[in-house]
């Protein structure tokens, strides 16, 4: 079973500058200080773009992490797609999405992921994970919308 979730951000910036703060993997480390996130291999700094790899160390649930994903779709300034290519899931997909609005921007992330495990994995990812991602996306949406 695929855990899904869109989280929704709204900004006073532009489009444009959420996008750019939203592929920047300096701000992405900032914003994920909590789980000592860091870049450690592909583009460790600056803006990533298509067809670019970043592999992130970090800890959660006091456990050593690491994935890497790849930027597979790029149409800037409005969307981008992160898929994990090596890591912890089965599978990975994170859609980030902007809109203009009459005050700023939207941002639209839509989460897709799978637990490995089997039926184990499913009832983590159903009872544990999808909350927790959930909520790391919305710290993140707070932390690049911040004035």
């Amino acid at each position: 079973m695929t855990a899904e979730f869109d989280c929704v951000t709204t900004s006073s910036k532009s489009v444009e500058q959420m996008f750019d703060l939203a592929r920047n993997i300096d701000t992405h480390t900032r914003s994920q200080a909590d789980a000592g996130e860091k870049a450690v291999a592909g583009v460790t700094g600056g803006l990533i773009g298509l067809h670019q790899n970043v592999t992130w160390k970090a800890r959660h649930f006091g456990l050593p992490f690491t994935l890497t994903s790849r930027v597979t779709e790029f149409e800037p300034p409005h969307r981008f797609v992160d898929e994990q290519i090596r890591g912890p899931f089965t599978t990975f997909h994170h859609e980030h999405r902007f809109e203009a609005t009459e005050f700023g921007s939207v941002m639209i992330d839509r989460v897709r992921f799978d637990a490995p495990f089997g039926p184990l994995g499913r009832a983590v990812e159903r009872f544990v994970l999808a909350r927790y991602m959930r909520r790391l996306i919305e710290e993140r949406g707070r932390f690049l919308a911040a004035p």
